[in-house]
């Protein structure tokens, strides 16, 4: 009778041990169905990881010299960008388009306005259509402009983007059919900033409704002397860094049919930076060798680094001619070695770089900054902080 009352007892000891085990055991599982949720939830959260820029620049008779600052200062500007951080150290992509206004040779039935390029993250792209700009007398419509790009463009909706428009001009802001405070209201209801750049005296450009046109979305006005000529200043790494860029133009493997005419584009836009200034070609060489400047569509470096590629793939013909009559495996590993390559080189620069920063705060002078560049940099930095971004 003891050991059947003992039988008893531990029969149900260990039922009681099997049910908080099994109770552990739905509680265990549960936690991790919550917690697997909440990853998957993370993941799927848009990255806060997009600034995307529209320069709507006017480019009529007055206005060569804002299109050469551009062209020598767009280099400025994606150099800071490599610096940026995001959200949890996330890096941000870049993207620019650019519109012209104000110019003769466009269309009136359009409020003489063009979109020269929609949003891109080709810096060479963006180089070419900012190297095709030029000038010619026109109506400016301010208003009309800021609207139109508002319509055209894919903004998004992902509230941690960063999205901003650079309008710069030197005619009254309230100009044309489309009253710039509808269309700055519109801008305000898409968390699009308006920032305005005025050619022109700090006070004009307040009497003629470019501060307001800013205000009204918070964003920031500016007054920029366009006509001056920008100040780079040569050092003793220039040489050295321009030489590397051959180098470094040396490891593209262009693939498809959209290869060759890139690798042409890559080339006549280091052409068109050393013909301005050899320092603008310089700050373009450091922009090639940071994270922002990638070609996957082109070029087999960059498409190698991405998750579904695979060089089976890649059919013979769409191959340079030196690897069409290379096996696979020899393909893959001729790629990895220009990778390799590419890496060191753009290492390279960016150290050199690093001291020609350096030597260059030392010898600037505060006045001999770029008018443009600073501007719209003093702009970004003070609206991307409110977005959680930050620079190293």
């Amino acid at each position: 009778m003891k050991n059947l009352k003992q039988i008893v007892i531990m029969g149900a000891i260990t039922l009681g041990m099997g049910n908080s085990y099994a109770s552990d055991l739905t509680y265990l599982n549960s936690s991790k169905e919550t917690i697997l949720t909440e990853a998957t939830m993370e993941k799927s959260r848009p990255a806060n990881n997009l600034v995307k820029i529209a320069l709507l620049l006017d480019t009529s008779n007055s206005m060569d010299g804002l299109i050469n600052q551009a062209k020598a200062q767009l280099w400025d500007i994606v150099n800071k960008f490599t610096h940026a951080k995001c959200g949890n150290d996330g890096r941000p992509q870049l993207q620019i388009a650019l519109y012209q206004y104000g110019n003769d040779n466009l269309s009136s039935r359009e409020g003489y306005i063009q979109q020269v390029l929609g949003f891109s993250s080709d810096l060479d792209e963006i180089s070419e259509k900012l190297f095709s700009l030029s000038t010619d007398g026109g109506e400016e419509y301010c208003g009309q402009v800021i609207q139109t790009s508002l319509n055209q463009l894919d903004w998004g909706k992902n509230p941690d983007n960063l999205k901003m428009i650079f309008i710069a001009g030197n005619e009254p802001f309230n100009q044309g059919k489309i009253n710039y405070k509808d269309a700055v209201a519109n801008a305000k209801e898409k968390d699009v900033m308006i920032n305005t750049i005025f050619c022109g005296a700090y006070e004009q450009g307040i009497n003629t409704d470019w501060k307001n046109g800013a205000q009204l979305t918070g964003g920031e006005y500016m007054a920029i002397d366009h006509n001056r000529k920008v100040v780079h200043i040569n050092t003793p790494y220039d040489d050295v860094i321009i030489k590397l860029n051959t180098k470094l133009n040396r490891t593209y493997i262009s693939y498809d049919a959209l290869g060759a005419a890139k690798i042409q584009q890559q080339s006549a836009q280091d052409d068109n930076a050393m013909e301005m200034e050899e320092a603008v070609a310089v700050k373009r060489a450091v922009s090639k060798s940071s994270r922002l400047y990638s070609n996957s569509s082109w070029d087999l470096v960059d498409a190698s680094k991405e998750k579904d590629f695979d060089i089976a793939k890649i059919k013979k013909e769409q191959l340079p001619m030196e690897l069409q009559g290379k096996s696979k495996a020899e393909i893959a590993t001729y790629v990895e070695d220009k990778k390799r390559e590419r890496i060191d080189i753009q290492k390279e620069i960016q150290e050199l770089n690093s001291k020609r920063e350096a030597y260059i705060a030392e010898q600037q002078k505060d006045n001999e900054k770029g008018e443009l560049e600073n501007a719209m940099f003093t702009a970004i930095k003070k609206q991307a902080a409110k977005k959680n971004y930050r620079w190293e």
